[in-house]
């Protein structure tokens, strides 16, 4: 056990499975009790979590019931996640120099992005908790320009209390023209955290144009749903996009208007682009200016389920469908609503098919897992009287790895399926 003064915190008996094979987080459930030294001199006295004095933000080290040392950690008693691990180091090693410890963290993530992409392009620097830091997102924009922009969402306590090494280690790895944080999302909420966004470092235009593809798109950081755009999905918009040529293409939560505009990049006869957000549909239609796509593509503000279903009745048929929609659920207990959201929007566009179709189907919801997703289709078939030939299993790009051990990682589903 360490020597040093940091309060720790113990599990109950048999909790420390899931950690030891890679899971960060300790909820609260599966603490047994913390030890601490109120001024870091006096004896070691034992708490009950709900009676515990230790503050939040406070640096922990994690123990199994027996006493086994499982890594450090910063403690959170107003989140159910009470503890989030940031390290495999003993506390006293990693409080030493935080600065060099956030760096190298960032480096390491940076150098393995540039093993898939290139200076000029936008990836996902940092993907939380499977790149080591939890509860951080970090885009990396280069807009037509070249100028690097970074988009950073501090989304927990336990990055929120680190924010000025991981901005100075971005400054340093990366070298940006300047920073924009989105911390304006709900989850902060539960974190005992305010919302906030603006510019950190730097200053500029919020919005502006990246290459995609060989694609331009526009990206508005400031008002755009999470950090504005949607980077996951680049090599599977390629892999869409080579069932297009020649076909008539329909892009549904089109967001910004990507799966189609690749269609149209790779020859697509007629592309429609819907979104029920207005001004997702003034982002597409820009978009659509910027790439001289207008003669092909169009861009419809609509309600997808309605739309599928008056195309159905309009007796409208397609070669490709594009079905890339927000999470139907963000917790387990929704599952059994959103598997009726997936089965109803996916029977619809099976039956909206041409003989031979292709249906390019996606989830991105993790409680939504591959197996129940391709049971979903194998239902949407059956009622839709049609036969599917699953293509391929795609997931997100590797700029979003998947942590073993933490499967909250591996949350994007993208199936390419014929329609017979």
């Amino acid at each position: 056990m360490s020597s040093n003064n940091f309060p720790r915190v113990f599990l109950k008996n048999k909790e420390e499975k899931e950690i030891q094979q890679g899971f960060p987080w300790v909820f609260d459930n599966e603490i047994s009790h913390i030890k601490h030294r109120a001024d870091g001199k006096s004896e070691w006295k034992n708490e009950v979590l709900g009676e515990c004095s230790v503050e939040d933000g406070s640096t922990v080290e994690v123990y199994t019931k027996a006493g086994g040392f499982l890594g450090t950690g910063i403690f959170n008693k107003k989140s159910k996640i009470t503890v989030r691990l940031i390290g495999n180091e003993h506390a006293d090693v990693i409080m030493a120099d935080t600065a060099a410890f956030y760096e190298k963290k960032i480096l390491d993530a940076y150098n393995m992005r540039r093993m898939f992409y290139k200076d000029s392009d936008s990836y996902r620097l940092i993907f939380g908790e499977a790149d080591f830091i939890p509860g951080l997102i970090c885009e990396r924009f280069c807009d037509e320009n070249g100028r690097i922009i970074i988009v950073v969402q501090f989304l927990s306590l336990s990055c929120e209390v680190f924010k000025a090494d991981i901005i100075s280690a971005l400054k340093n790895v990366c070298k940006p023209d300047c920073i924009y944080e989105r911390s304006d999302a709900s989850v902060r909420d539960k974190e005992g955290l305010e919302q906030t966004a603006g510019w950190i470092f730097g200053n500029g235009e919020t919005t502006f144009n990246i290459i995609e593809n060989g694609i331009k798109l526009g990206v508005d950081i400031a008002n755009g749903q999470k950090t504005g755009y949607f980077l996951d999905q680049k090599f599977n918009r390629i892999a869409a996009a080579a069932f297009c040529k020649g076909k008539t293409v329909l892009d549904t939560f089109t967001h910004t208007g990507a799966f189609g505009l690749n269609a149209f990049k790779n020859g697509a006869r007629e592309v429609t682009s819907v979104d029920i957000s207005p001004e997702a549909v003034e982002m597409v239609e820009h978009n659509i200016k910027l790439n001289n796509a207008g003669s092909v593509m169009k861009a419809v503000c609509a309600d997808v389920f309605d739309l599928l279903k008056q195309y159905e009745s309009e007796g409208r048929k397609f070669d490709v469908i594009i079905l890339d929609p927000p999470a139907f659920t963000k917790s387990a207990k929704m599952i059994e609503k959103a598997y009726g959201g997936y089965k109803e929007i996916n029977l619809r566009a099976l039956r909206l098919l041409n003989e031979g179709g292709i249906l390019v189907t996606c989830s991105c919801s993790y409680f939504m897992e591959t197996h129940m997703f391709c049971d979903m289709l194998m239902h949407a078939a059956m009622d839709s009287h049609k036969r599917l030939q699953i293509l391929e299993k795609r997931g997100a790009g590797p700029d979003h790895p998947v942590l073993l051990g933490y499967p909250k990682s591996e949350y994007l589903k993208c199936v390419v399926c014929r329609v017979l």
